[in-house]
């Protein structure tokens, strides 16, 4: 018992080594645009899809280590085998868009190998975004979307510091998806996010650079990711967001969608002229954090309105 004591010891400190002294390299340029992103031609791509119902999930990788204490205790080939047991549920739901949060790209804290790229192959999406928000020596992680259709856009963003706690920041990649019948396409603006988990003053402001940036696009949205903030609590950013704002989320109340031990920090929120089909969190054990799947499609009449608003009606409010 003894040992056992002094081994989780061990291991806490050199988690707070890790959060305290290994401070990420200071972004120069903290967002980063790209047009049409080339496609992984070694991944098979799908045939154009006509289907009016958009699958999209989030899942938090945690860098790989599932149920692990840490990332730095578990071998290469244990990471593998995690990552594909992600892929083989992605495979399972078939989600057309996947956002992904705590997703390493080669750090010698994972395994020494791009997680993203590992999963984008073992789950087939021959498109994907991912942005190192935070690295040095260590470590190079953040947020990524997979995609099985092609991104026309996308946007990396890296929030402000906020020593002592990592940084953090999102990927928003646009898409085209069926309308109405499904003869017309939209565009689509999706974004994967995390935010700080130590400050309310620290996510309020990292919801403010996102609005910023979603405030010059007039696209459907659809926000995915890991909030660390619940519903219920006093200062939400979430209840901000879907009450203040655009955009909704699905049975924000309700006690059966918790995704972090009993919170539920991970949401899905969408803008208004989008809706929910059916929204679910999986019991698999992939992570700390549960896997959220949910469909979504374009509310009735919203094409038609856009066309007569000149498609202002989504602009952030």
């Amino acid at each position: 018992m003894r040992m056992f004591k002094k081994s989780i010891l061990t291991m806490v400190l050199l988690n707070l080594v890790v959060l305290v002294s290994c401070s990420s390299v200071e972004k120069q340029q903290r967002t980063v645009y790209e047009n049409n992103v080339p496609a992984d031609r070694a991944i098979n791509i799908q045939q154009d899809n006509s289907d009016t119902v958009l699958r999209v999930a989030t899942l938090n990788l945690a860098h790989g280590r599932k149920d692990s204490f840490n990332q730095m205790f578990v071998a290469e080939d244990r990471h593998k085998e995690n990552l594909n047991d992600i892929a083989n549920v992605l495979n399972q739901y078939k989600p057309h868009v996947v956002a992904l949060q705590e997703a390493d790209a080669e750090s010698r804290w994972s395994g020494s190998f791009d997680h993203v790229a590992y999963l984008a192959s073992g789950a087939e999406y021959p498109w994907r975004a991912h942005e190192s928000n935070a690295e040095n020596w260590l470590f190079s992680f953040g947020t990524a979307v997979l995609s099985e259709v092609p991104l026309v856009e996308t946007i990396k963003h890296t929030f402000e510091a906020s020593p002592p706690t990592l940084d953090k920041g999102f990927v928003l990649a646009q898409i085209e998806w069926p309308a109405g019948d499904g003869n017309n396409k939209r565009k689509i603006d999706i974004l994967s996010v995390h935010l700080d988990f130590s400050r309310q003053a620290v996510r309020d402001s990292q919801i403010k650079e996102m609005i910023e940036v979603l405030s010059a696009r007039s696209n459907p949205t659809i926000i995915m990711g890991d909030f660390n903030s619940e519903w219920l609590g006093e200062l939400s950013v979430i209840k901000e967001l879907a009450t203040d704002s655009r955009f909704l989320t699905y049975q924000p109340g309700s006690p059966d969608y918790n995704t972090y031990k009993n919170k539920r920090l991970d949401w899905i929120l969408i803008s208004k002229d989008l809706e929910f089909v059916n929204y679910q969190v999986l019991p698999d054990i992939l992570s700390d954090h549960a896997m959220i799947v949910s469909d979504i499609r374009f509310k009735d009449g919203s094409e038609e309105l856009a066309k007569q608003l000149g498609n202002n009606t989504n602009s952030v409010e």
